[in-house]
C-alpha cells in the first residue's frame, strides 16, 4: 500500500504542477491522470481528494507557505516545491489521514525525485515547522 501511495502522490505533483504552470482546468487534468493509469478505486479516490483539496484550499495553503518561510516569497519558490508543500501542507494540517511522520517523508522523497539539489533540504526544514502545528492537531482528535 505504501508504494501505491508514493506513487498515487507522485501523480498528484504532476497534477499540481500542470495546473499551476499551464493553468489548465483542475476536472480535465484529473481525468487524463486517473485514466491514462491503472489505479485501484482507494487510490484514484485518494489522488482526486488530494488534488481537490489543494486547489480548493490553495490560499490557505499559500498563506501557510509564508508563515513557514518567511525569507522565500510563493512566486519566488520553483513549482515543484511550492506544489510539493502545499500537497503536504494539505495533509499535516486539513486532510489529517496520514500521521505527519509519512507526509514529511512522502513529500521529501518527491522533492528528491523531482525537486532541484536543495528541495529536499527545503522541503524537510519548512514541514519540520508545519508539523509542531500539525502535531497539536492530530493530538486534539
Amino acid at each position: 500500500m505504501a508504494g501505491a501511495r508514493r506513487k498515487a502522490r507522485a501523480l498528484v505533483l504532476q497534477g499540481l504542477y500542470e495546473i499551476d504552470s499551464a493553468r489548465r482546468n483542475p476536472e480535465e487534468v484529473l481525468t487524463r491522470l486517473l485514466s491514462n493509469k491503472r489505479l485501484s478505486v482507494d487510490n484514484a479516490t485518494f489522488i482526486r481528494e488530494l488534488v481537490e483539496g489543494v486547489i480548493r484550499n490553495r490560499d490557505e495553503l499559500d498563506m501557510n507557505i509564508k508563515r513557514f518561510a518567511p525569507a522565500w516569497p510563493i512566486e519566488q519558490l520553483s513549482l515543484l516545491d511550492r506544489n510539493i508543500l502545499r500537497l503536504a501542507i494539505f495533509e499535516l494540517l486539513l486532510n489529517n489521514r496520514a500521521p505527519v511522520k509519512v507526509v514529511i517523508n512522502e513529500a521529501v522523497e518527491l522533492a528528491k525525485n523531482f525537486g532541484s539539489e536543495n528541495s529536499a533540504r527545503f522541503v524537510n526544514g519548512v514541514l519540520s515547522s508545519v508539523s509542531n502545528l500539525a502535531a497539536g492537531q492530530q493530538k486534539g482528535r
